[in-house]
């Protein structure tokens, strides 16, 4: 069953265009990742589907036999209710039965009365849609989201608990299609997995942003991603899109020139042939043109960041048995650390334990209520931190960062010394947009620009406090690349799984009796290791790693050559078959959705089937010309 298609939606902001001429359609059960790099249009592309924004050209059209629920970047609610009433708000309708059964009981009622008759109606359906323990549902959904004070005034929450709940009530809508944009951000790690687990059991449709890579890996069935204005699909998880991309991208890098002479020489050759056979080939001599014009060598953009290293000393940051309270909640109590260059440590607990009140301490911003804290005269600190505070919306890009400086020594090279604009084209802000308004920035590219306002101090030492949430995949790769460099004193607070597990080697655990212990290794080594008896781990450790093959050359067959030779035609066939799809969608009526689904569904699977031939060919194309070489 078709749940919505999407039929040549447009976008411009401004004077860019996020987006141009998209269309695709989502199945009961797809759980798709929309994945692309900040400011590309995610976000809006979301909020048109949900109906919050308009899109400039194009339409969504929706199966008005599905309910849908949408979770917002930053929700915001507009009644003033309770936390409890907030989350139940999300199945009003049951909601009222409970709440008018309960009227209705708390009345003496004469029997046959038209209230007792109502009354067995509704315990009627009560006992249908099996709703009886509705609020304890709604305060267990809650509770696995970290919330716990179910009676306190929505409107004096801070923003990431306002998005705990509002995705509570989403989950506890028991909509048939869920809309998430960014579900896993201000969650801790066991929220984030109860979350993984709760819309794999619940079979939920899905169609969602997230910057999580374990999130997107182990939830998504297919991959979206938006680049250059346009859509591109992967069927399968993460995993499957990054093995598919890369070869992809390997594949014309190596073969994209060879490719490109080869169809010319081709194209001349058909040129060539008798005017009759020309005429029968006129299609597959359009399509070797159009093949030859489009292919080119991909380079992936990708943030190159080469900032400079100042000078330690003998002493960073020394902590000794501090301990703090906030409101008589003891956080922490007796902690010592003495920084060591070279530390990266990865802070980690559920919401609320202390985790960035102790960064606070550590950056020499909040006094401990007991011990002492000193930190270095050669110390540098630069603090990334989860509220965009320092960001000034009414400056621009360019002038946000010459409030640093003008430009950054980075020690080393021929292109030493980086100016302000050097430093936006690595960080991918385009020429046009280092004169734009911070208030025009998305939240993800508000993130980056601050992300980058900390790395041109040029610290000696990092403090990150959640600083994956509403960056995009592409600039986290990029900072975990810079970091593997960066050989000062590194602590992170964060609940993004896969960043923990590339960025550290020591885990900071906040536990319930306000300790902090702790463990080598990364995140993924923590969980094995405070699960995993003694004995076993040491087994473990004593296994010989397994040898590596070498993997041999294969020779293409003659079957291989001559499906080689028929692609070409396949493919021309489906380009025509797709074509004439898409003709007939663009003039049917969008009322007919029965027929519209019907399209679309076949223009899905001709796309898949020729994306698939396409690489297909590349694969055989490569393996044709290695084995000339």
């Amino acid at each position: 069953m078709v749940l919505f298609t999407v039929n040549n939606l447009t976008k411009k902001f401004d004077k860019i265009t996020l987006f141009e001429n998209i269309s695709f359609g989502m199945n009961l059960y797809d759980r798709i990742g929309l994945i692309g790099r900040n400011g590309i249009g995610k976000s809006t592309l979301l909020n048109i589907i949900a109906g919050n924004e308009y899109a400039d050209e194009g339409e969504v059209i929706f199966n008005k036999n599905i309910t849908f629920g949408f979770l917002e970047q930053n929700p915001l609610f507009k009644s003033n209710l309770t936390v409890i009433e907030e989350v139940l708000d999300g199945r009003r309708k049951d909601f009222a039965l409970i709440e008018k059964y309960n009227l209705l009981c708390s009345k003496k009622l004469l029997p046959n009365s038209n209230e007792h008759l109502e009354l067995q109606q509704i315990t009627q359906k009560i006992e249908e849609r099996g709703i009886w323990n509705l609020e304890s549902e709604a305060k267990s959904i809650a509770s696995a989201l970290g919330i716990s004070d179910y009676y306190k005034l929505c409107s004096e929450l801070s923003g990431g608990q306002r998005k705990r709940i509002a995705l509570a009530k989403l989950l506890f809508s028991n909509a048939d299609l869920l809309v998430m944009d960014e579900p896993t951000n201000h969650l801790d790690t066991e929220s984030i997995q109860w979350l993984q687990d709760f819309i794999m059991k619940k079979s939920k449709s899905l169609f969602f942003i997230t910057h999580d890579r374990y999130f997107l890996d182990a939830v998504a069935t297919k991959i979206l991603e938006l680049d250059e204005q346009k859509i591109f699909w992967y069927d399968g998880d993460y995993e499957d899109y990054l093995e598919k991309k890369t070869n992809y991208i390997d594949t014309i890098n190596s073969t994209a020139e060879h490719t490109k002479s080869k169809l010319i020489k081709e194209l001349e050759w058909l040129k060539k042939s008798a005017p009759a056979r020309r005429k029968k080939q006129k299609s597959r001599i359009d399509w070797i043109s159009q093949i030859s014009a489009e292919i080119k060598k991909i380079e992936e953009k990708k943030i190159k960041i080469e900032l400079g290293k100042t000078f330690l000393g003998n002493r960073i940051i020394e902590a000794h048995y501090i301990s703090k309270s906030i409101n008589d909640k003891l956080l922490f109590k007796d902690f010592s650390y003495i920084a060591k260059p070279g530390d990266r440590i990865g802070l980690i607990g559920p919401n609320g334990c202390g985790k960035s009140t102790l960064l606070n301490i550590l950056a020499g911003i909040t006094k401990p209520d007991s011990g002492t804290i000193k930190i270095g005269d050669t110390i540098k600190i630069g603090y990334y931190k989860q509220e965009l505070t320092e960001l000034d919306e009414n400056k621009t890009v360019l002038a946000t960062l010459r409030e640093i400086a003008e430009y950054i020594d980075c020690g080393v090279g021929r292109d030493r010394y980086l100016t302000v604009r050097d430093l936006l084209n690595k960080f991918l802000f385009p020429p046009e947009q280092h004169n734009a308004f911070v208030s025009t920035l998305s939240g993800g590219e508000r993130r980056r620009l601050a992300l980058l306002k900390v790395l041109m101090q040029n610290p000696n030492v990092i403090l990150l406090d959640e600083p994956t949430n509403d960056l995009d995949i592409q600039t986290l790769n990029s900072l975990e690349e810079y970091l593997e460099d960066f050989y000062g004193v590194l602590l992170i607070v964060s609940h993004d799984r896969a960043f923990l597990d590339k960025t550290v080697q020591f885990i900071f655990a906040f536990e319930n009796n306000a300790k902090i212990k702790e463990y080598p290794g990364n995140y993924s080594y923590y969980l094995e290791n405070r699960e995993i008896p003694i004995i076993e781990k040491s087994s473990k450790e004593n296994t010989p790693p397994k040898q590596a093959l070498e993997p041999k050359i294969k020779k293409i067959s003659y079957k291989e050559k001559k499906e080689y030779e028929n692609l070409f035609i396949e493919i021309e066939e489906l380009e025509k078959s797709k074509s004439l799809i898409e003709q007939t969608i663009a003039t049917l009526n969008s009322s007919n959705f029965q027929e519209m689904n019907r399209l679309y569904s076949e223009l899905n699977n001709i796309i898949l089937q020729i994306n698939q031939k396409t690489e297909r060919w590349l694969e055989l194309d490569e393996l044709i010309n290695s084995e000339k070489k």
